[in-house]
C-alpha cells in the first residue's frame, strides 16, 4: 500500500475534543506500534469512540495533530479501514450484504462507476472469509447482530488497508462472530497491518491483544499488555473498586514504588 514500515501508523499529539464545552478527550498523546493489535480501554465516557472518530475526521478537534503514516488523514484515507459501532448504522437501508462489502472496493472501482461482476465476485470472496457468502443477497436489516458485524468486517477486509479502526466490534455478538473477528485481526496484523480496537471486556483483553491504550479523558497508560494492565493503571482509569473485582486476567503490580 506504499506505507513505510518504519513510520508509526498513527501518531496523536495534544488531541483535545469537547462536546458542549465538556472535554471528551484532553491533550492526548499517542503513537501506535507498527503491526500492533491494540486495545483501547477505559470506562464509559472515557473518549474511546471519540478518539476513533477524531482520527477519521468525523468529530472536530479543538486542538492537536493527528497523523496517519506521517500524513494527514485525507492524504492516507485509502490506507484506513473502519468498522463502526453497530448502533451507528442504519440497518433499514435497502442494501444487501454483498453490496455493503462492495462499498469497500470503491477505491478500486472508482466513485460513481458501476459495480461489475468481477467486483461482485471479489465481495463474495471477502464474505467467504467471514463465513457469510451464503447470505450475500440478504438485506442487512434481516441479519443477526453477529452477522451484521461480520459483513462490516468483510467490507473492511476488502479495503486491504494498513490501519484498521474498530469501534467495539465484539459488543453483543455470538461466539462464531467473536472468533471470526479475532482470526481476522490476527491475520491482518500478521501481514503487517495495525489494528486499533475499542474494547470493553477486561477479561479477554490479554488473550486478544498485545498492546493497549487506557483512556479516561486523558491517556492513563500505553504500551504492551504487560506494561499497561497493572493494578495502578486500571484503578486510575476505573476507580479503586476494580481491585476487588473478579477478573480472569492477572493484574501486574506497579512498575514503580509509590
Amino acid at each position: 500500500m506504499g506505507c513505510n514500515n518504519k513510520i508509526s501508523p498513527l501518531t496523536i499529539q495534544g488531541l483535545t475534543v469537547a462536546y458542549n464545552n465538556k472535554p471528551a478527550i484532553w491533550e492526548l498523546d499517542y503513537e501506535a506500534p507498527v503491526g500492533g493489535l491494540v486495545a483501547v480501554l477505559g470506562p464509559n465516557g472515557a473518549g474511546k469512540s471519540t478518539m476513533i472518530k477524531s482520527i477519521l475526521g468525523l468529530v472536530p478537534k479543538l486542538n492537536g495533530e493527528i497523523r496517519v503514516f506521517g500524513q494527514r488523514y485525507n492524504k492516507r484515507r485509502g490506507n484506513i479501514a473502519y468498522v463502526p459501532q453497530r448502533s451507528s448504522v442504519d440497518w433499514d437501508f435497502p442494501i444487501s450484504a454483498g453490496e455493503v462489502v462492495a462499498m469497500g472496493l470503491y477505491r478500486k472501482i472508482g466513485w460513481a462507476r458501476r459495480v461489475r461482476e468481477i467486483h461482485r465476485e471479489t465481495a463474495l470472496h471477502y464474505l467467504s472469509r467471514v463465513k457469510m457468502r451464503e447470505l450475500a443477497d440478504r438485506q442487512i436489516g434481516q441479519l443477526s447482530g453477529g452477522q451484521q458485524q461480520r459483513v462490516f468486517l468483510a467490507r473492511a477486509l476488502a479495503q486491504e488497508a494498513n490501519l484498521y479502526l474498530m469501534d467495539e466490534p465484539f459488543s453483543g455478538v455470538d461466539a462464531t462472530t467473536e472468533q471470526t473477528i479475532i482470526d481476522v485481526m490476527r491475520e491482518v496484523t500478521a501481514n503487517g497491518a495495525t489494528v486499533i480496537c475499542v474494547h470493553h471486556d477486561l477479561h479477554t483483553v490479554s488473550n486478544y491483544f498485545n498492546y493497549a491504550l487506557i483512556l479516561n479523558i486523558r491517556a492513563i497508560a500505553s504500551g504492551t499488555i504487560d506494561e499497561v494492565l497493572t493494578k495502578q493503571n486500571l484503578e486510575a482509569a476505573y476507580g479503586e473498586g476494580l481491585a476487588n473485582a473478579k477478573t480472569t486476567f492477572e493484574m501486574k503490580p506497579p512498575t514503580n514504588d509509590e
